[in-house]
């Protein structure tokens, strides 16, 4: 079954790489013998999935991530294999749709309206009768 990240992109199965190994956290002694904990791997440098635009992208943005070329994922929340699959995979896919989302629109700075500016002027003289209520009265 391949992994879905967008209409855009597919991944395919053959592409994943899967480790399992012995998880630590809730399970009892059943921890001990099975191998709940995935690992879930996809090289981003050589993926036959991906664009040269994507790939760089995906390079750019996820290279901290990225050892050699390939983005490693686990998941060893759920006692279960199966479950702990499906979270490596959604892992995988999220952190992948991520990397190709567009970039947000650059933020434009913008001034204080004018009744904001009021507002701000009123809050202080405000304040600064409050304060001067809290003096002592001067002995004169």
């Amino acid at each position: 079954m391949d992994l879905e990240v967008s209409p855009a992109l597919t991944i395919p199965t053959s592409e994943l790489g899967w480790r399992f190994s012995r998880s630590s956290g809730p399970g009892g002694q059943h921890v001990n013998t099975s191998d709940s904990r995935v690992e879930l791997s996809w090289n981003v440098a050589d993926s036959a999935a991906l664009s040269d635009e994507q790939r760089l992208m995906l390079v750019t943005r996820l290279g901290p991530r990225l050892i050699a070329g390939v983005i490693t994922v686990a998941a060893s929340e759920q006692r279960s294999q199966l479950r702990n699959r499906e979270i490596a995979l959604a892992k995988l896919s999220r952190l992948v749709a991520e990397g190709l989302a567009p970039e947000a629109a650059a933020r434009r700075a913008s001034k204080p309206t004018r009744s904001s500016k009021r507002r701000h002027r009123v809050a202080k003289e405000h304040r600064a009768a409050t304060k001067q209520q809290r003096k002592r009265p001067s002995a004169e």
